[in-house]
């Protein structure tokens, strides 16, 4: 990888946009991910000098932007100025391992209110001067496929926050947006929140692209499938995952080194890994399932799941040779889906699930139990942010692509999905498993 020519660029911005480094992305974001597995809490100072800023929104534990700061450890790319989220035990995470102010605030107050937003920008040393890179990953759960009985309802509070960020990005004119979410955000039912906000932010100058990706395809051992929506003052390309189904990691490829430990107890040098302390009747139900995929026999645990379909996962054990499904803030609760050790009579232990979610042992989760899984599951991928970071620094350094990159890259969705986008998941594992 050409390093020291990124580094030339990125240290005189007079250069920036005129050298084409695309061919160097799948290298970079190779070594930033290699470089994510050491990450450790990072001073305060340790981004000082770095040329372009970041701000997270909706940050939760810093999954987004734990890819920038895996960026920095091979290039100096980025100043990391700091995260917000309303969530403070989220935005004490967020700072503990960026080493930046604490800012637990609303981001609906940031953006209307009167002088709330210049108050909390000035506390970060923010520079108007400076590029910035704003990320903006609303809480998902408005938009999740879990809320389809719902979706006739009165619309979730939280979509509009989707608007509050395009009114922030209105008045920063950031250099580049991300935004992330479920791919239900890009379905006919939420489509007005995603056209609302591309619609203002092209009315400010930005290119607006979006796609949904399989984190797995990016090195997550976990099947996540996520939109990711990037805007850019300039053309550019969309990441692209580099890893075909038969190349995903495992279960067994992320986990299976940690010791064994029993229901409710921490391994000795790890209080992480522990799982929930399980009622005796929960065991006794765990201990029924089959090793390595098995589900829940009939006739064993509560009657009701023998009742009701879709519940054919709860208490569902992993597979020990198939990418975790989705972690949520529920993996700690076996009752709640295929949340089981392969092996193991227990839940999955809160170190599991962030190595499920690519995060490094290195990062550091504050707040209790039920905060530190909450936090796992409401994140970013940080193998997944990694990709999305190195495509991002690329992209602002480089020349305009051609119309051969821009054709070889991953399109951009221009309509809904559908009326939601599970159903479009399960046709594309359904022909992977064919072969199709």
């Amino acid at each position: 990888m050409k390093t020291s020519l990124i580094m030339d660029i990125l240290a005189e911005k007079s250069k920036w946009g005129c050298v084409d480094l695309r061919g160097e992305k799948h290298e970079l974001v190779r070594a930033v991910q290699k470089s994510l597995k050491s990450f450790a809490p990072i001073p305060a100072d340790a981004f000082e000098n770095n040329p372009i800023q970041l701000i997270d929104f909706f940050c939760g534990a810093g999954g987004t932007s734990l890819g920038f700061a895996a960026v920095n450890s091979v290039l100096p790319a980025f100043k990391m100025l700091g995260g917000c989220d309303i969530n403070e035990v989220s935005a004490t995470t967020y700072s503990r391992n960026y080493g930046t102010p604490l800012i637990h605030e609303d981001i609906t107050k940031l953006a209307y209110e009167e002088g709330a937003l210049e108050t909390c920008l000035s506390s970060i040393g923010y520079d108007p001067t400076m590029p910035t890179v704003l990320i903006g990953c609303a809480p998902c759960q408005g938009f999740s496929s879990h809320r389809k009985k719902h979706w006739n309802e009165e619309d979730d509070v939280r979509n509009s926050l989707i608007i509050a960020f395009a009114e922030i990005v209105k008045r920063l004119q950031p250099e580049v947006i991300i935004m992330e979410n479920v791919p239900e955000f890009l379905s006919q039912r939420y489509w007005k929140y995603f056209s609302s906000a591309k619609k203002n932010y092209e009315e400010n100058g930005y290119i607006v692209k979006d796609s949904i990706f399989n984190a797995a395809s990016f090195g997550v051992p976990q099947e996540r499938f996520r939109s990711i929506i990037i805007g850019m003052k300039k053309e550019f390309v969309l990441p692209d995952g580099y890893l075909q189904p038969r190349e995903y990691r495992t279960v067994r490829d992320a986990i299976s080194h940690l010791p064994v430990v029993p229901a409710g107890v921490a391994a000795p040098n790890d209080p992480m890994h522990k799982s929930a302390a399980h009622k005796q009747s929960t065991i006794d139900v765990i201990r029924q399932v089959p090793h390595d995929g098995g589900n829940r026999p009939v006739g064993v645990g509560p009657e009701c799941l023998d009742k009701t379909k879709g519940f054919s996962d709860v208490y569902g054990r992993l597979y020990w040779d198939r990418p975790s499904i989705t972690i949520t803030h529920y993996a700690r609760n076996p009752a709640s889906g295929r949340y089981t050790h392969p092996e193991q009579d227990r839940g999955l232990t809160a170190r599991e699930v962030a190595i499920l979610q690519s995060f490094p042992e290195g990062f550091v989760f504050t707040g209790k139990s039920d905060d530190i899984y909450r936090q796992i599951g409401e994140a970013v991928p940080p193998m997944l942010s990694s990709a999305v970071a190195a495509n991002v620094l690329i992209e602002i350094l480089s020349a305009i692509p051609t119309e051969e990159e821009i054709n070889n890259s991953p399109s951009s969705i221009v309509e809904p999905v559908s009326s939601s986008y599970s159903s479009v998941i399960a046709g594309i594992k359904t022909r992977k498993k064919a072969g199709r």
